[in-house]
């Protein structure tokens, strides 16, 4: 039982990562469409990663308060 429990936790835990790591990914994704649209002249390429790196910051900041809120709730 208690491996059962331990498991679910982790798996808990885990979902709560995703997001700060799919958020990081997404803000890397963005930084690079962003660069290549200043060096190419590619306005729309540039807007997309401008628009990539936001929703990887908020997501990022979801994926962190998730984290304050399972940490908070262990105490």
């Amino acid at each position: 039982m208690l491996l059962a429990l331990s498991h679910a936790t982790t798996q808990v835990e885990y979902r709560m990562d995703k997001d700060r790591i799919e958020g990081s990914a997404k803000q890397v994704k963005g930084s690079i469409k962003e660069t290549a649209g200043k060096i190419t002249g590619d306005q729309k390429l540039e807007t997309e990663g401008k628009v990539d790196k936001a929703t990887g910051k908020v997501q990022s900041a979801v994926g962190g308060a998730k984290d304050a809120i399972r940490d908070a709730s262990k105490h």
